[in-house]
């Protein structure tokens, strides 16, 4: 066969291939038997080795796995991707809208909503350049992921080609219908292998296997929720997003249209009974503001979009025995007690541990070793003891007491006036010390892979460590004694310490493990603060005027750097290299600190993703759609209807002259 034949027969195949995977997996109508469409995908493994100048990154041969990886690379996501926030009633349901009509002071007839099925899978992101699948990556923390491409590539219902070449970023959700779920654990059975405990870990883990054969071993299946980023299309609600995903070639979830608050409890409640007909699992419904120039301008928390809400199944709840009640010390030295329970299936997971939260909640309910309870998980997330089942008592149940010295380094163990946790008053405690040194190295903080609680234990009981600092100062020979540790992991982990150091100012603020100081009040310190001396020189009352900060986390944050210990701690992160202030360069750069940008048509010497980018580092925001908070529209060749609207509400228009004048 002549080159030129060869190249033909194979752009015919995949076109071909590509077709009857879109019958199979998203339209659930294939025309043709399996065994046909495996002898038109051997036929095109064997043309593409032959003639490996014509392999192609969209082929459908790279759905049957690649070369194993070492291990996972990091990946940025262009934008946050935020958690949503949770409703458990109607109630709050109509609290949530109340809050976005409040908020934007538009007529209640303005607004609508679209309700989609909440697949309970793996969240991720889908980056196509000119409609080829090029980057798929993990949530992560919502800002940093992992590179998880290859395995992506390997699910038939992710389209490798659009229909369309452009430039855009989607997300959605892997999952494992119930069926091959079933079908998957009996032949890990079979294979004397341990079942998956649910669908999700099952989908979870198998896109978190280095070696993608494992992933195209498993029915996995991708279902869209959100078009994030899209190069010149005129889209301006998630319903038209929806359908155009849906244009694109993907399988759309399912989804419908609400006009008011009352029609989206109505199909809430509906899918309450509905949910165990449907062939996948699902945890709830998400209910989202169908207008993006709405969304803009309802905007974003630190955790969660104001624009829409997860409304949440009520929790699934079952009979259980307490067996022992323990205390753990957390890193702030909270002790916490925790029921220790006979193992119980709910929602598709083992329980054998529940919060009892604090000393008052211990009392308020009633609970004794012994007892048989009532548990649910919290949001489906964190086990809980919701009542006692007091008529089973047959006497022989224990009284819980709380101690009055911590379990772990014996200290005494103290209640604030006015408040619910019992703390231990030695900031020494091993306990304290192991959870202070995990938050410090946990991915929102500093993200120092490979160190985890037994390694952290190791360091504790090897006198390696005695608090978070002293992690820069370890050493190799330090660590080879340890178990489970060789050259490479130790190598490894030393190189991980090192990449730390570059950590931005505000993370590092939140690694410190100051009492009340989250991500958000980090965020909000290092604006008026640009340094750890600055902030250690703050009193009370400068701190209360930041907006956000009320009296407790002032005090608390006065507090911290009162103690002579953590001053220690800050010296010696100093000694070890860490920036303990944030960039001048970085903040002299900002001059385009919130101000709004919004891109239409083409620019001669940038490609959309690299002017945004420009925005970006400058301070400001590059948004998708013109309304009266944008401040500039910079339009190029070919504009669209962004023009006219900008021209209609009176923004500033730039050209590429005019653009690139602003960066001078």
């Amino acid at each position: 066969m002549k080159k030129e034949e060869a190249k033909n027969k194979i752009e015919n195949l995949r076109k071909n291939l590509r077709y009857h995977e879109h019958r199979y997996y998203v339209l659930d109508k294939p025309e043709i038997s399996d065994a046909e469409y495996d002898e038109m995908m051997n036929e095109l493994q064997k043309l593409e080795n032959k003639y490996p100048e014509f392999k192609s990154p969209d082929s459908p041969t790279q759905r049957v796995g690649g070369e194993a990886l070492d291990e996972f690379e990091k990946v940025e996501h262009k934008s946050e991707m935020l958690s949503l926030g949770n409703a458990f009633n109607a109630q709050e349901l109509r609290d949530f809208v109340d809050r976005i009509y409040r908020k934007t002071n538009i007529s209640k007839k303005d607004v609508d909503f679209i309700v989609e099925h909440k697949i309970d899978g793996l969240s991720a992101i889908l980056s196509y350049e000119n409609g080829i699948f090029n980057l798929g990556a993990t949530r992560g923390n919502g800002r940093i992921g992992e590179d998880v491409t290859k395995n992506l590539k390997t699910i038939g219902s992710i389209p490798l080609k659009l229909n369309e070449k452009v430039d855009l970023e989607i997300r959605g959700e892997v999952f494992i219908k119930k069926d091959d779920f079933e079908k998957l654990n009996k032949r890990r059975l079979d294979n004397d292998k341990e079942a998956f405990a649910n669908p999700r870990n099952a989908a979870a883990g198998s896109i978190r296997q280095l070696d993608p054969s494992i992933a195209a071993s498993r029915p996995l299946s991708f279902l869209p929720y959100s078009l994030i980023r899209y190069e010149n299309l005129e889209i301006s609600t998630h319903l038209e997003a929806l359908n155009y995903m849906k244009k694109l070639g993907f399988k759309n979830n399912w989804y419908k249209k609400a006009e008011d608050i009352d029609e989206v409890i109505e199909i809430c409640n509906e899918w309450v009974d509905k949910r165990d007909k449907l062939d996948h699992e699902i945890d709830g419904m998400v209910v989202k503001v169908n207008d993006f120039t709405l969304r803009e301008k309802l905007g974003s928390t630190s955790k969660s979009p104001r624009w829409a809400i997860a409304f949440k199944f009520p929790a699934q709840k079952k009979t259980t025995t307490v067996e022992d009640i323990r205390i753990s010390v957390g890193r702030t030295g909270a002790l916490t007690p925790t029921a220790i329970l006979s193992p119980v299936e709910v929602d598709g997971s083992t329980v054998s541990r529940a919060t009892l939260h604090n000393e008052d909640e211990l009392k308020r309910k009633d609970v004794r070793i012994g007892d048989k309870v009532l548990i649910q998980k919290a949001g489906d997330i964190i086990p809980e003891v919701i009542k006692v089942i007091k008529d089973k008592r047959d006497g022989s149940e224990k009284e819980f007491e709380m101690p009055d010295n911590c379990p772990v380094c014996g200290s005494e163990a103290v209640r604030e006036e006015g408040k619910a946790v019992l703390r231990c008053t030695n900031i020494a405690c091993p306990a304290q010390r192991r959870e202070s040194i995990l938050h410090f190295v946990s991915r929102d903080a500093m993200n120092i892979d490979g160190i985890g609680e037994s390694l952290i234990d190791q360091f504790i009981e090897n006198d390696l460590v005695e608090d978070y600092a002293d992690l820069y100062f370890l050493k190799k020979e330090d660590l080879l004694p340890l178990e489970r540790i060789a050259e490479k992991s130790a190598n490894n982990i030393l190189t991980a310490i090192s990449a730390s150091k570059d950590r931005s100012f505000n993370r590092l603020l939140y690694a410190l493990g100051i009492r009340y100081v989250g991500q958000r009040t980090a965020r909000l310190l290092t604006e008026k603060y640009h340094s750890i001396s600055s902030l250690a020189k703050a009193d009370e009352e400068d701190l209360i005027n930041i907006n956000e900060i009320g009296p407790a986390i002032a005090e608390s944050i006065v507090h911290f750097f009162s103690e002579e210990h953590n001053q220690k701690v800050i010296e010696k992160l100093r000694k070890a290299g860490i920036k303990l202030q944030e960039e001048a360069s970085k903040k002299a750069s900002d001059f385009l600190a919130d101000k709004r940008f919004v891109f239409t048509g083409g620019l001669s010497n940038y490609t959309r993703a690299e002017a945004s980018e420009k925005v970006r580092n400058a301070g400001g925001r590059v948004t998708s759609s013109v309304s009266s908070q944008t401040d500039y529209v910079v339009a190029g060749e070919n504009p669209g209807s962004k023009l006219d609207k900008a021209q209609e509400l009176g923004i500033e228009i730039l050209d590429e002259k005019g653009f690139n004048s602003l960066f001078e």
